[in-house]
This record gives C-alpha cells, structure tokens and sequence, in this order.
C-alpha cells in the first residue's frame, strides 16, 4: 500500500513511529506536511500538489492534524477524501472532536458520562454560570486552548468570580466544569482503535498542579480499566466518528466521566507506559480497512 502521513514534522515520535510500522510492513510511506500541500479544487478531478509534484496514488492517509492547524489541516484531509483516498479519521470526524462544545453536546445527547458542565461567552451574569456546576471549586476551561494550556481551577467562590471575569477582557468563549475531586489528579487515557480499547494508561499530574497533561510534567502508568470505563471510550469514539481515537476519561463517584475525545492522539505515552506497539496496530488497521473511495462524508461537510 501506499500510506501517506500528515504531518508537520517527520521527526516527532508518532509521526516517525507510524512511519517506521508501515515501513516494517511493507508499505510505502510519505510524510506530507499539509500546509505545503497546494490544493486544485475541480468537479471532474480534484488534485493536491506538494513542490510541485502532483500526489496520487495513495491507498490510504494517517491524519497528524494539530489543533493549530485544523482548518487547512482537514481541508487537505477532505481534499484527499474527495479523490477516493481512503482516511483512518475523516476530516468531518476531526473537527467535530476538536470543536469542544460541539463534541460535549453530542456526548450528552448519546448518554455519555460528563462532567457537569456550563458554556458561555458573556460572562456578565458571573454568579449564574457558577451556579450551573453547583459551585466552587470548579474548573475553567478556554473553548480554544490545548494540552491543559487556558484550564484553570478555581478552589473558592472569588476565585471562581475573579478568574471567569478576568476572561471577559480576552472576548473569548468558555467552559466551567465541575471539579472532580475524587480523581486526584489523574485520568486516563484510552487508545481506541477501531471498535477496541488496544492500550489504556493513567496519567498523573505533577505534584501540585491538577492537570494531568503530560506536556505539562505529568506522569504515566499502565493501567487496568473497567469494564464500563472500556465500553465507555469505544462508544465516546463512535459517537465522534474516529477509527482512531484518545479517550479522557475521570474516574469520579458515579462512574467514569469523558473529559475529552482527541483525533490525533500522541504515542509516546502510551507506548511507553504499556509496552503495547500502538503504531503497528493502527497500520494493521489500515490494511484491514482502506478501499478506494471508502469514506462516510466522500468529502462532503
């Protein structure tokens, strides 16, 4: 087969490591950085070009899309979907995980766990937001921001005001989110392949920060899941409509609670902390399912 991988840096460990397993495999692989891609947008026949060199033949790509570049980052993915080219996350799937309120509201509507959660933008009316989550403490969360970066955790009611009133001035939406105390900060992470959880493991915050990212000095362990925790991030992905999937989830006192669905999710982490060869799985995949023309959206939406 002929993989191609969207990424922006052939050098970062998930791009390399997925590479490095399609290769083992013997495919043949490209790393195509898709802000470089030129795109010729045509009814009859849709191409995408990369220094001047037009890219066809592909069986299949592996989106690496980071969140700062979604727009043109799906655009190329839809691009591809348009000529027949066979996506393990289709460009709609992408954005629709990477849009956090959009994705919340299509967990809940599905009967997915949550944390108790409340949305705005004006945050006039401070007390009225507070009291959606039943008050502090709570967590406050920019709409835009990544990997723990605009996630604040407010221990007090003024805290909470002063916090969600600072806001005000960036014009930006936001989330406040129950505080799941009984998670002690950590979460775990779920790989989700296919319709299968293939590796799971805990992540731990650095001592005095809540946040668990690993970007941001956490830890990680492998760890057992439940049951409820497994059918709980197969049904999260489904729902988004990922093939390849990293489910949040806390672990709180009326089970477990999706924080976050993520398209493009890293494996340093997980390979590390289980051992598991998520890229060879994720390449196995491919094979099992890439046709031509085999896309829900045909580079619609």
């Amino acid at each position: 087969m002929k993989i191609g991988i969207l990424s922006r840096n052939p050098e970062l460990y998930s791009t390399n490591r997925l590479a490095e397993a399609a290769r083992e495999r013997d495919h043949e692989v490209k790393v195509i950085d898709p802000l470089r891609c030129y795109m010729n947008i045509t009814s009859h026949r849709p191409t995408i070009s990369l220094k001047g060199e037009l890219l066809e033949g592909y069986d299949a790509v592996i989106p690496r899309i980071g969140a700062s570049i979604t727009f043109y980052g799906t655009a190329v993915v839809r691009q591809f979907e348009m000529m027949g080219v066979y996506s393990v996350n289709e460009s709609v799937a992408i954005t629709r995980s990477r849009d956090k309120l959009r994705s919340l509201q299509l967990l809940a509507r599905k009967g997915i766990g949550l944390p108790v959660t409340g949305f705005a933008h004006s945050t006039v009316y401070t007390q009225d937001l507070i009291n959606i989550v039943r008050g502090a403490p709570l967590v406050i969360k920019l709409l835009e921001g990544t990997q723990g970066i605009g996630v604040v955790l407010a221990e007090t009611q003024n805290a909470a005001e002063s916090v969600i009133e600072a806001f005000r001035g960036l014009k930006t939406n936001i989330l406040v989110q129950e505080f799941i105390k009984e998670a002690n900060s950590s979460d775990i992470r779920c790989f989700v392949v296919g319709s299968k959880v293939i590796a799971a493991m805990k992540r731990v915050g650095k001592e005095g920060d809540f946040r668990s990212n690993v970007h941001r000095g956490g830890t990680v362990h492998k760890v057992k899941i439940t049951p409820e925790e497994r059918s709980t991030a197969v049904r999260a992905a489904k729902i988004m409509g990922l093939n390849v999937a990293g489910v949040d989830i806390l672990r709180s006192n009326h089970g477990p609670v999706v924080m976050e669905v993520n398209s493009s999710p890293g494996l340093r982490g997980i390979e590390t902390a289980t051992g598991i060869n998520v890229a060879r799985t994720i390449v196995e995949f491919i094979e099992k399912n890439a046709r031509q023309g085999k896309t829900n959206t045909k580079g619609r939406g």
